[in-house]
């Protein structure tokens, strides 16, 4: 009996899971941003010594899992399962980093999405009673998703405005049966939503409809209010996505614009760092939450988010065979009390 169900797609912990520590590593650009203060590591350039930007990508889930680790006082071995993913083909980045760590791994692909869904069913494990501590990881690089989903940077292709800049970014989060906090308390699971957009350029228009969808969702479920949460946060819709969502959130009754934000949105400076309609990549959500949104729920700024990672499940090979890009987000709670 699914006695943790609640309504149609959330589930509720009865022992929710303390994130008990976050290691993150961006990019030089990402270093330059907003948030630079909150991030663990800022690389030099975007090879880190390495002779490919897939190898640079590898490194860094490597060095964000060892960080998050040494932060919660642990070792390697205290770690039981680890949950990861990223953009590229048969989620190489995360394959080859598993394979140094020598963790046991579940390898996940949701694409920008990854993020949440590594820490739902990362949750549901440690609730479930399968383990008592497990990292949750994901990487992009804006080198590596270029040349795989758009165009070789050799070529200098003009980007358009809809375009999104690849954060260049790893996240990890350590789950625990036991901790102070703050706790995965809910995780709302998305389904595929699909508006018929087949410019990858627009990314945040292909998925904005299951973020809201999710959105939506999660409330009908839990029966919460807007008042329950301090920040509703995306990643990564962008600018276009996030405005698109606003109003498709309002037309079923949820007006959230006052406690609303986006990953891809907080990482870059707009117009000084050139990045069009922000960022995407399913390291943006990852640090952005690991670095900013941690720390501000250990500080106190906030007590309970909702963390919507939102991925475009398509790829090089569908976009060319004409079709449409679907869309996923997938939601969890995140609380500082249970």
């Amino acid at each position: 009996m699914a006695i943790k169900k609640i309504g149609a797609q959330t589930v509720r912990f009865q022992n929710p899971p303390s994130i008990i520590s976050t290691g993150t590593v961006v990019g030089p650009k990402e270093g330059e941003g907003p948030l630079r203060a909150y991030f663990d590591m800022i690389l030099e350039d975007d090879l880190w010594g390495e002779e490919t930007w897939e190898k640079c990508e590898s490194k860094m889930q490597q060095e964000a899992i060892k960080i998050a680790i040494n932060k919660g006082n642990l070792n390697q071995k205290d770690i039981e399962y680890m949950f990861g993913g990223d953009l590229l083909n048969q989620i190489i980045s995360s394959g080859f980093a598993a394979r140094q760590m020598g963790i046991p791994f579940f390898g996940l692909y949701g694409a920008c999405s990854t993020m949440t869904e590594s820490l739902s069913l990362g949750a549901m494990t440690i609730d479930g009673g399968y383990a008592d501590k497990l990292v949750c990881v994901t990487s992009s690089h804006f080198s590596t998703a270029e040349r795989q989903f758009r165009f070789p940077l050799e070529l200098g292709n003009q980007r358009n405005l809809t375009a999104q800049w690849t954060a260049t970014a790893s996240g990890a989060a350590i789950l625990s049966s036991t901790g102070v906090g703050p706790f995965i308390t809910h995780v709302t699971t998305g389904k595929i939503s699909d508006p018929g957009i087949v410019d990858t350029s627009n990314m945040g228009a292909a998925m904005a409809p299951a973020a809201v969808d999710t959105i939506a969702t999660h409330f009908q479920d839990t029966g919460f209010s807007i008042d329950n949460y301090d920040l509703i946060i995306t990643g990564d819709l962008g600018y276009v996505g996030k405005e698109i969502a606003l109003d498709l959130l309002k037309k079923e009754g949820l007006d959230i614009e006052n406690i609303y934000s986006d990953c891809g949105i907080e990482i870059f400076y707009q117009e000084k760092q050139d990045v069009h309609a922000g960022a995407s990549g399913c390291g943006c959500s990852a640090v952005v939450f690991g670095g900013y949104l941690y720390n501000e729920l250990i500080n106190g700024k906030f007590n309970k988010i909702l963390l919507v990672s939102t991925g475009a499940l398509h790829s090089s090979t569908s976009a060319l065979q004409g079709e449409s890009i679907p869309g996923i987000a997938h939601a969890v709670t995140i609380s500082r009390d249970i």
